[in-house]
């Protein structure tokens, strides 16, 4: 005769895997269903990312493209690399040199008139001021800044 408890105990621990079964696997669907929306999150995330980044960077070119005003006398100051080039060129200063009358360096200059890199602002007037100047000029201007150094 076998023995009741023991038949008892295995039928109550088969019941209970039974449940236990059904209970994990709607777990396991929940589960799945969370990562793929958690995914899908994260891509929707990251494209809107790219998308501010773009946004922001269409932002920045054209607030560059538009002519800073000079202070005091009302008339837009317009950047051209070519310009920069030819100026240097004209007055016969290195980059270096241009870059002291500037107040920048001389890798800024380079990339200015590589059009890699457009000049702030507040460098604006004083490359139009180079247009005004002569070689002598230059060369004074350039003598007094080392010397101030």
């Amino acid at each position: 005769m076998p023995n009741i408890a023991l038949i008892l105990k295995n039928e109550i621990s088969r019941v209970a895997r039974k449940e236990l079964r059904n209970e994990i696997q709607s777990l396991k669907k929940a589960v799945n269903a969370y990562r793929g929306e958690i995914a899908a999150l994260k891509r929707r995330a990251q494209s809107l990312e790219q998308q501010v980044g773009r946004l922001t960077k269409k932002q920045a070119k054209v607030l560059d493209a538009s002519p800073a005003a000079a202070p005091g006398d009302g008339k837009a100051i317009r950047f051209s690399s070519k310009s920069l080039m030819s100026q240097r060129r004209r007055l016969a200063l290195s980059a270096e040199e241009c870059g002291l009358l500037v107040g920048t360096s001389s890798q800024s200059i380079y990339n200015w008139e590589q059009g890699k890199a457009r000049p702030r602002a507040s460098h604006l007037p004083a490359i139009a001021a180079l247009r005004a100047l002569g070689k002598r000029e230059a060369a004074a201007k350039i003598a007094e800044l080392r010397d101030a150094a």
